[in-house]
Formats: structure tokens, C-alpha cells, sequence
């Protein structure tokens, strides 16, 4: 039996301004550290990001094709605790965020997440932030971070590697219907750094108008093109 409560699968891909930060933060911030397994599933970075990750003895580096729904499979496959979370690079998770994953699943929630707050002051996204205590799934995102049971996640099947894009929206959509789940009301902050590279409107316009394709049936390919076409 695995001696690890949660395993925390972090994809990265040319990484090197967050990664340190955030596995800091980490070890800074958990409850019982000893507890967490950490897993850095690379898909190919050209910068830093790898070599950082080396550096940290506790912490496991493994490779991947790009893509992050494959590269969040590909390090769920190694990872041995009975809860696993999702955890993009650029976001950090509140203080004890072990202790409020670990509280939820014990009362009954498989899967949930936390409230967002972004690193930018903007009334747009201070709005963005403040819907994401709503329970309805169109105010979910893979920026709020993921917690789901690693036997939950093998029965709907993972993340579904034909999603290069909205691959966290896929899976919600399948851990709301087959899980009680849980919105922790705890924020993560996230960076706002693709609204700064996009501008905001701009940015939240293509993001409403790959919902609405993903909506009305667009298949996982045409909603990739239309967004290397439209987000930097």
C-alpha cells in the first residue's frame, strides 16, 4: 500500500520562469509534505525546465510526448497514491491545500477543485474569478487545479489524448456526472500572463468562441486550429 496520500501530476513545457517557484511553494504550503508524491511530466522543453526539476531530489521527472492531457496520463500511470491532482505550472494552491483535498474526498467527493484568483487586478478577471464558486461546469477550468481518486480517473477512462486543448472541460463534464464533486472555497492564484500576451477581451472572446464550437459538436482537432490560429 502506497505510503503517499496524493500524487500531484504537474505537466510542464518550457517551464523554467515557474517551476521553482511553484515546487517551492509546495513544500512550503502543504500540510504534511512527506505525504505528497510529486511528478513533473516534461513534454519536451528547450529551456531550463528540465534541469530544474533534476535538481529536486524529491521530486520525479519523467518524459512524455507533448500534449497536456498525455502528459497528465502518462505521469497519473506512475503515480501510487490513491488520490491524484492535477496542477498546472504557472498556478499555486492555497496554504494546506493537502489537508482541503484530503478533508473532501474523505467526506464523499472523488473529484473537485478550488476557487481561482489571478495575479493581475483587472475587473474582468476579478469577475472570471469570483464565477468560479458557482457549481455550474461552464465556470470550471484546468487553471482551478483537479483532485479525483485514482479509481475514479481510471473508470472514465483519464483525459482523452485527442484533446490538445479543453481537455480539463472534457473530463469535468465526466467527473460531474459520475461524482459528487467538490468546490473547495479556496483559492488558487494563477497567472494572467496569456491574457497579458493576448489582451483580455481579445482572449476571453476566442475562449467563449471555442466553447460555443465545442458546444455545437466541434471535434478536438478543429478546436486546436482554431486556437494556434487565434491565441498566442
Amino acid at each position: 500500500m502506497s505510503l503517499k496520500q496524493i500524487s500531484i501530476v504537474i505537466p510542464t513545457l518550457n517551464e523554467e520562469n515557474c517551476i521553482d517557484k511553484l515546487l517551492s511553494h509546495l513544500k512550503k504550503n502543504s500540510y504534511d509534505y512527506k505525504n505528497l508524491e510529486i511528478i513533473v511530466v516534461d513534454g519536451g522543453s528547450e529551456d531550463g525546465t528540465k534541469t530544474k526539476v533534476a535538481s529536486q531530489e524529491d521530486v520525479t521527472l519523467l518524459f512524455s510526448e507533448k500534449g497536456r492531457s498525455t502528459q497528465m496520463n502518462y505521469g497519473s500511470r506512475y503515480a501510487t497514491a490513491p488520490i491524484l491532482y492535477f496542477l498546472h505550472a504557472d498556478t499555486l494552491p492555497p496554504m494546506h491545500f493537502d489537508k482541503f483535498i484530503l478533508n473532501a474526498v474523505e467526506t464523499g467527493h472523488e473529484s473537485g477543485c478550488f476557487r481561482i484568483k489571478f495575479d493581475h487586478a483587472h475587473w474582468w478577471l476579478w469577475l472570471a474569478s469570483f464565477l468560479t464558486r458557482l457549481p455550474w461546469k461552464i465556470c470550471r477550468g484546468g487553471d482551478q487545479s483537479l483532485f479525483v481518486t485514482k479509481s475514479l480517473f481510471e473508470k472514465i477512462g483519464r483525459f482523452d489524448d485527442s484533446y490538445a486543448i479543453f481537455e480539463d472541460m472534457d473530463i469535468i463534464r465526466k467527473l460531474y456526472k459520475n461524482s459528487n464533486f467538490k468546490i473547495i472555497p479556496k483559492q488558487v492564484l494563477t497567472s494572467s500572463r496569456r491574457y497579458h500576451q493576448n489582451g483580455i477581451a481579445t482572449l476571453q472572446y476566442h475562449f467563449y468562441i471555442l466553447y460555443l464550437k465545442r458546444f455545437f459538436g466541434a471535434n478536438p482537432k478543429d478546436l486546436e486550429l482554431y486556437y494556434k490560429k487565434n491565441i498566442r
